[in-house]
Formats: C-alpha cells, sequence, structure tokens
C-alpha cells in the first residue's frame, strides 16, 4: 500500500511512477481529493469540538452562579449533532481511502527498464550452456509419460486439468528437488525453515498484495472464509503481520509449501503437461530487511536462487522486469528463466522480487530502527525454486537418445544412488 502522504506531497511522481506501470492517474486523483475532503473535515471537527469544550466549561460557569442556560445547552445539541454527523463521514472516508488505496499498485524503481509489457524485459545475464542433441529433442510430456514419471490422465481424472499426478521416482524426485532446496537455502544460504499452512485468512492475502485485486485467481474457501495459498509468500511474509520484529534485521525465511493457482491454463494455453498448472510445488525465501540495504538484500536472493539452478547444472537466463511488467505489489523484481529444449522455449522459474515497504503497510510490519523509531521493514521474496517448470527443464536437457533422463549429480544422495530415469521395462 503505497503512503497517503506520499500521494500528498509528491503527487505528480506518484503519477509518473503509476504511468510507467501504464496505469491512468484517475485512482490515485480520487484518493487525493477524497484526501483533502477528508483533512477539510477533520479541520472543522476539531474546531466544533474545540467550540463544544469552551462553551461547555462556560455554562458549567454560569449553572454556579444561577444563570439561565438553556438557549446555550440547545445550541450545544446542535453543533453536537454536527460533530456527530462529521464524524460518521470522516469513517466512511477513511473506509473509501482504504478500499482505494489498496486496489493502487507500487511505483516502479525508478532504474527499471521503461516498458508496458514483456518485450520491455532486458537479460541481465546468462549461464551455463544450452545443450545441442543429435536427435529430436522430445517434450516433457512424452518424456514423462514413456518413463511412467506423471500420470497426466488419472491427475485429470481426479482433479481436473492442471493437476498433474507424480508416479514412483517422479514423486521421488518432487521429494528429492524438494529437500535439496531447502538444504542448500539452510545450511548455505543462511535461511530459517518454517512449514507453514497452506490455507490462510483474507487479512494474510490482503497484506501481501493477491486481494483484493486479484482475488479471481485464488481458490476461495468462502465458508470459511480462507484461501489456498498462491505461494509461501502469503504464510511466511505474514508471520510477523501486526507486529513490531523485535529481532535484528535482516531476517531471512524460507519454507516448502504446495501453491494453487486458477489462472492457470488461461485460454487454452499450454494445459497440457506441467508449464502452466493449477497446483505445483515451491520452495520460497522471504526476506525482512533495513530500507537502507534492501535492494543489496534484493541482489543476493537472486543469487541464492542461482545458485540452485547452477548445482542443478541447468542454463538459464536473468531478466530484469520492465515497468510494466512487474507485479501489482514489486517495486523491483528479477526473473529466472530455464532453458526448455523440447519447448524450445525459456520458462520462468522464479521472480525475485522487492517490495519496499508496499506490503508491510498492508500487513502493519515494522521495526525500531537505531535510533529508537518505528518504521515499516522492506520485505522481499523469491522462489528457490518453483518445481513444475524445473522438472520440465530437468526431463528436456536431461534426455538421452534413448528416451531416458539423466539426473544432475547432486540429487543423486537423496534418491538413494539413482542417477537417470529410466525407461520401464
Amino acid at each position: 500500500m503505497l503512503d497517503i502522504k506520499r500521494i500528498r506531497d509528491q503527487y505528480d511522481a506518484v503519477v509518473v511512477g503509476l504511468a510507467a506501470r501504464g496505469v491512468k492517474p484517475d485512482g490515485v486523483s480520487a484518493i487525493r481529493d477524497i484526501d483533502l475532503e477528508r483533512r477539510q473535515m477533520v479541520t472543522e471537527v476539531e474546531s466544533l469540538k474545540g467550540v463544544r469544550n469552551r462553551v461547555s466549561k462556560e455554562i458549567g460557569l454560569r449553572r454556579k452562579r444561577g444563570d439561565d442556560t438553556a438557549e446555550a445547552e440547545a445550541s450545544m445539541r446542535q453543533v453536537g449533532d454536527q460533530i456527530g454527523a462529521l464524524d460518521e463521514r470522516i469513517r466512511k472516508a477513511d473506509e473509501r481511502l482504504q478500499a482505494m488505496l489498496l486496489m493502487i499498485p507500487n511505483i516502479p524503481h525508478p532504474g527499471l527498464p521503461k516498458g508496458l509489457d514483456a518485450s520491455g524485459n532486458q537479460v541481465v545475464r546468462t549461464w551455463g550452456t544450452v545443450p545441442t542433441f543429435n536427435f529430436m529433442p522430445r517434450s516433457h510430456v512424452e518424456l514423462a509419460e514413456k518413463l511412467g514419471v506423471v500420470d497426466f490422465a488419472r491427475g485429470t481424472k481426479i482433479s481436473g486439468a492442471g493437476f498433474p499426478l507424480y508416479v514412483g521416482l517422479g514423486a521421488r524426485l518432487q521429494r528429492a528437488l524438494i529437500q535439496f532446496m531447502l538444504d542448500i537455502h539452510v545450511r548455505d544460504h543462511g535461511y530459517t525453515e518454517l512449514w507453514p499452512p497452506v490455507v490462510v485468512n483474507a487479512a494474510s492475502m490482503t497484506g501481501t498484495g493477491q486481494l483484493p485485486k486479484m482475488k479471481d485467481d485464488m481458490y476461495a474457501i468462502p465458508e470459511d472464509d480462507l484461501y489456498l495459498i498462491p505461494t509461501a509468500e502469503v504464510p511466511v511474509t505474514n508471520y510477523y503481520r501486526d507486529e513490531v520484529i523485535s529481532s535484528p534485521l535482516p531476517i531471512y525465511l524460507t519454507a516448502y509449501t504446495p501453491c494453487f493457482r486458477r489462472e492457470a491454463g488461461a485460454a487454452g494455453r499450454d494445459t497440457r503437461g506441467l508449464i502452466r498448472v493449477h497446483q505445483f510445488d515451491k520452495v520460497e525465501m522471504v526476506k525482512f530487511t533495513d530500507p537502507a540495504t534492501s535492494y543489496e538484500e534484493l541482489e543476493s536472493l537472486v543469487l541464492n536462487a542461482e545458485d540452485i539452478l547452477q548445482r542443478l547444472q541447468l542454463p538459464y537466463r536473468v531478466l530484469m522486469l520492465c515497468s510494466g511488467d512487474i507485479s501489482f505489489a514489486a517495486a523491483k523484481c528479477y526473473d529466472i528463466e530455464l532453458w526448455a529444449p523440447g519447448q524450445n522455449a525459456w520458462l520462468e522459474v522464479s521472480s525475485c522480487s522487492n517490495f519496499e515497504d508496499f506490503q508491510a503497510r498492508r500487513a502493519g510490519i515494522r521495526y525500531r530502527d537505531a535510533k529508537g523509531k518505528i518504521n515499516f521493514v522492506h520485505t522481499l521474496n523469491g522462489s528457490g525454486v518453483a518445481l513444475a517448470r524445473l522438472v520440465v527443464a530437468l526431463l528436456e536437457n536431461g534426455q538421452q537418445a534413448d528416451g531416458s533422463v539423466l539426473l544432475p549429480a547432486v540429487l543423486a544422495p537423496y534418491l538413494g544412488g539413482v542417477d537417470r530415469l529410466p525407461l520401464p521395462h
């Protein structure tokens, strides 16, 4: 959520920042108008309360002298009615302001490339070598079905399209990848592991920015006012909701969760396979930082995600997203994409974002600085990484001419020494 003081004092800069996202100024203009009206009402009600207090004291003195106070008391009742009416108008204005502020996205960092869609994103760096094959590379769907590691048909039968069913070594591979990534983040990157709930309340979804803007993308349990999480970002960030953090900053947290998103497979795109699914597994990294160091922490967050992919020996590239392609809550974001030979395309497996104080204001997450002043923290998160597309890349990059798939050596200890996915006998 944007600070209302920022809109009030830096209105033109806010409008320019939103325009870089392709957002028209109408919403922020309306917020400024309501805020001005509200402040005028507050000034008026405070003046009336001052009059009431002064006259009430005078009435008290006059009563002691035995003077008639009926007219003055009637006048003060009218003033009291005016105060009550203004207080109600101020309350409604506060509600309108809150609702409107929740719909305004974050201001992009001024250093982002300018653009209104993904075509404006910039490649920052690449790593690894894109593999070449002396045979026509197969898609992950063909490989998974022939190897018997994913049963798409039965997953669809059980739950519907977009809910893959991992089988045998496919299920073990999921478990191995999750354990491998958590071990690296905890042991080598300094994160503390959480095992959070996968359903959260509306306040948690609002705190991280999913509600109210992206309500239609979420799986809801309306009778309980709960939601299935789209990412562990939601429960982990809300760990400190409505608190003043007492621990020293920065704080690094990581968690594995299944994730649920309704928007997968929109318009029939990539509905078969693992590229766009309604349920997938992900290891998430979340940071709570001092505002002065949050952009340094963003760079190290990206490196943590890259380290996972380098250990898996998968070719990838890092993109800085342009101002029009970053998420609703982000001020700056990097995407990491893996090469998928069977798709002949790059697939996003991680987004690493700095939200500055946008989420912290919505969620009430604060800290006490060196001078003892309470301020909002900066929150960051990044996928470390998402498994469905990671599995796509592992299958398609590791495929052999006979249809088997060679696995990265670092996974062998997690798979009981298994180093490849063999064809069934």
